[in-house]
């Protein structure tokens, strides 16, 4: 059975806990790999921990002080998303190469890595920004329509780094929706 969740968090480092452990809940109940879960885990961890330390909460009319964490499984298709939404920040999420002594900077490296594809999507107020991990045994994303990695969507559809598509799930730019709200 697919599982689809997207929930409010409060914008503080506990969040990134209550996020994984709710994630790693989700896939196991259904029957996911332990592999899959692990890698899912660094995901969401990495994804929050970027938001709660460089974006702004969502803005109004979301709660505030809060951020958005989302995942949708889809065991057909072979492959779970994994989304996390903000208020945004002065320049977009992306891959650093930090020196070998750097204390920070290879979060986006990490879900680069471990994800068949993720990006960001920007609108008016909001950030999103998505991984997809494929699961052993189904077709991989693109099948869905994907795009490459490291694809970010701009307002307007346009898109950044040559690559092109969207996300598997259909969503367009900026897709916060109304989650349930959950506190960490």
């Amino acid at each position: 059975m697919d599982v689809s969740r997207a929930v409010l968090l409060p914008h503080v480092p506990s969040s990134v806990t209550a996020a994984r452990q709710r994630l790693c809940a989700d896939l196991r109940a259904r029957g996911v790999r332990g592999s899959v879960v692990e890698d899912a885990a660094l995901i969401v961890s990495e994804l929050l921990s970027n938001a709660l330390r460089h974006a702004a909460p969502l803005p109004p009319p979301f709660p505030p002080e809060t951020v958005q964490v989302s995942w949708q499984l889809v065991l057909d298709g072979g492959w779970v998303e994994i989304s996390v939404c903000d208020g945004g920040a002065e320049t977009l999420p992306r891959v650093a190469y930090p020196s070998a002594a750097a204390q920070g900077g290879r979060g986006l490296g990490i879900v680069q890595r471990l994800a068949a594809k993720w990006g960001t999507e920007v609108d008016d107020t909001t950030t999103t920004v998505w991984a997809v991990v494929e699961l052993p045994s189904g077709p991989p994303p693109e099948a869905h329509g994907g795009a490459e990695p490291g694809a970010a969507r701009r307002p307007g559809g346009g898109v950044r780094d040559g690559a092109s598509g969207g996300r598997p799930n259909g969503r367009h730019p900026g897709g916060c929706a109304w989650p349930e709200r959950s506190r960490a």
